[in-house]
């Protein structure tokens, strides 16, 4: 037992020995036994813990203001690792260890990404090349144009254009838009890389991960804890493989429809179709919005209109068709939750937010449903 401290004894933060005898320090307890803990309404402990609490709150909000970037990264890889765990379930019902199951899944999504980008390489390449051989040609029917002639008579835009080009602020202009651009494809380069990196090390340890976030509820609301944390789960899960499947069939109909009408750059334009979907409410516009330029780019205007009503079309079906027989059994979300939950989350953080805001949303009514609805009915 700690000894009642003597007025007359040495004070124990200046005397070693006097420390340890008034703390009880022996064998099982090396730095003393613990003292009767302070009561919840004592002054002491109402002010600190108020105090304790304003300024964790502010720091906090600091942090998570500093470290919006990496918070956005984590929570994008910890989403895609939890819609992808039910590819890799499926998987390991066929003998394959986690491991295994894992590294076949995340093998596909690398070469998907692959895919993707090779896909846009060449049309872009191409783009660059034809627009470096038609400038000269640009340049000459300018210079035909009777409009701009007359215009450059009253005006002088010529000489005005010569002047700002040969200025030292456009050039510098010229300069931080390359280095603009420049950062942005590093920094798009790294976030895509941390965010696959992050995604593997979740997917392979996600029953860790589980299990040590369930032990942190009470021993005797842990078996409910754990059901309610596994059915969320197993609706993001779901909630992922059903809006890649309505991607993939949104992209393999794109490029049949594609091909068939003989426009250019297909795959590539199927691919785009297909990432675009994955955004709420706008993605498949625009998709279809990008289809139908290139189309009119490359084509004509009869390849637009086509394009553009085989698209409004498509999209009907994809409404009220695809997207309720998929999502049936993996979202339970009234419509206008999910409109509402996907403008609030894409106003929070944009397309990352208007993702991860339809299954946010069901995890939520899902709470609510099933402890605070009961709960309610109790009082």
């Amino acid at each position: 037992m700690p000894v009642t401290p003597d007025p007359d004894a040495p004070d124990p933060a200046h005397d070693v020995e006097q420390r340890r005898r008034e703390a009880g320090v022996d064998h099982r307890f090396p730095f003393g036994r613990p003292g009767e803990p302070l009561g919840r309404a004592h002054p002491f402990v109402f002010g600190f813990t108020a105090a304790l609490g304003v300024i964790t709150a502010w720091l906090l909000v600091q942090a998570a203001s500093n470290a919006k970037s990496v918070i956005v990264m984590i929570v994008v890889a910890m989403f895609l690792a939890v819609g992808l765990n039910p590819a890799v379930e499926r998987l390991r019902r066929f003998g394959l260890p986690r491991s295994a199951a894992v590294a076949a899944v995340f093998l596909v999504v690398i070469l998907f990404f692959a895919g993707f980008v090779a896909s846009l390489v060449q049309p872009v390449s191409e783009q660059v090349t034809e627009l470096r051989k038609n400038i000269p040609e640009y340049v000459e029917q300018l210079q035909e144009n009777k409009t701009l002639a007359n215009w450059d008579k009253r005006y002088g835009l010529l000489d005005r254009a010569e002047e700002t080009v040969k200025g030292e602020d456009f050039q510098k202009s010229l300069t931080d838009i390359a280095t603009g651009i420049g950062k942005v494809a590093v920094s798009g380069v790294f976030q895509t890389v941390t965010i696959l990196i992050l995604t593997l090390y979740f997917m392979s340890s996600l029953p860790q991960i589980k299990t040590f976030f369930y032990k942190l509820a009470p021993r005797s609301r842990r078996a409910r804890v754990a059901l309610l944390g596994d059915e969320i789960l197993d609706r993001i899960g779901g909630y992922v493989a059903g809006q890649f499947t309505i991607a993939f069939i949104a992209g393999t109909i794109s490029y049949i429809f594609l091909a068939v009408l003989g426009v250019k750059y297909a795959l590539a334009l199927a691919l785009i179709v297909a990432v675009t979907d994955l955004i709420p409410l706008i993605g498949a516009t625009i998709g279809a919005v990008v289809v139908c330029l290139v189309a009119f780019l490359t084509g004509d205007v009869t390849d637009l209109i086509v394009c553009a009503i085989f698209y409004l079309i498509y999209q009907q079906v994809e409404n009220y068709v695809v997207y309720p027989r998929v999502m049936k059994r993996t979202v339970d979300v009234q419509p206008a939750v999910t409109i509402v939950a996907a403008l609030v989350g894409g106003a929070l953080l944009g397309v990352v937010g208007a993702l991860l805001a339809i299954p946010t949303a069901a995890a939520i009514s899902l709470l609510i449903r099933e402890i605070v609805v009961p709960r309610q009915e109790t009082m």
